[in-house]
């Protein structure tokens, strides 16, 4: 009977949760595209643009990198890009939003933990709307296979996951430090220098590459490019690179969180 009834408040807090993390997506994306003429997809503009910029000063340098074409390194340049961007937008916006929310959770008692998650999932839906179709395109057109396609869930997934943790971590830290948005740009842009974005991995020195392993999005960006390039068969341990390195990283954010949200209403 107790464990019944455990269950039954189990799944209400979590059926309460969806539809608070619903309610708080829709209003997100409302407010972001209210009176835009291309909506979710003005996502796409940012990575394009600088692709056509990294392809004019890099693409005949790289492209023997990339079987000598320079359509593989544009390809290669989006894959990088779209990562690098995803990962900077949610958890840069992820960062202030329990902050932002202050107001309302000395009102209203919720799950604090929803704010940043919220961030995220707007992200996702964008991502999943605009980018994912596109890449899923290119992946098929490449390596003429579903089993690519399908497969290139798992590193998006990978992808959400650091995001998740990252932005746990930098929520909850933002309470206590003011400043950190100037930090977490120097953090973003370390990130971005170091992952294998506009120039290939293979270039980076080995006393160099294994500080750059450490990276969360390497994997990531690797096993996107492999399943939209190569055209062989999805790399299993790339894959599970990635998502190993996700799921730590939003294990970490996560007992973070947990550790420091009995603090958060005294400075809200």
């Amino acid at each position: 009977m107790k464990f019944s009834l455990k269950g039954n408040v189990t799944r209400l807090q979590v059926q309460r949760y969806g539809e608070l993390l619903q309610v708080l997506v829709a209003r997100t994306l409302k407010v972001r595209y209210r009176g835009s003429f291309l909506g979710v997809y003005w996502s796409l503009l940012n990575p394009l643009i600088m692709t056509g910029l990294y392809t004019a000063i890099f693409g005949a340098t790289f492209a023997s990198y990339y079987g000598n074409s320079i359509l593989n390194y544009v390809l290669a340049a989006f894959t990088g890009l779209v990562v690098i961007n995803f990962f900077s937008a949610s958890t840069s916006q992820a960062l202030a939003s329990v902050v932002n929310n202050g107001a309302l959770l000395n009102k209203i008692r919720l799950p604090v933990s929803v704010f940043p998650v919220s961030m995220i999932a707007a992200n996702v839906f964008q991502f999943a709307v605009g980018v994912l179709p596109l890449l899923a395109v290119i992946t098929l057109i490449n390596s003429k296979s579903l089993i690519n396609v399908f497969a290139l869930l798992f590193p998006f997934l990978a992808l959400i996951l650091v995001c998740i943790g990252v932005g746990f971590l930098v929520s909850a830290l933002y309470v206590f430090f003011r400043d950190l948005p100037y930090f977490y740009e120097l953090v973003v842009f370390v990130i971005w220098i170091s992952s294998p974005v506009f120039y290939p991995a293979a270039i980076v020195p080995k006393q160099v590459k294994q500080f750059l392993g450490l990276n969360p999005l390497s994997p990531i960006i690797e096993s996107i490019r492999q399943l939209t390039l190569s055209g062989t068969l999805p790399d299993f341990s790339l894959i599970g690179s990635a998502l190993l390195s996700g799921i730590i990283i939003m294990s970490l954010g996560w007992a973070c969180f947990h550790l420091w949200r009995h603090q958060f209403m005294d400075l809200l």
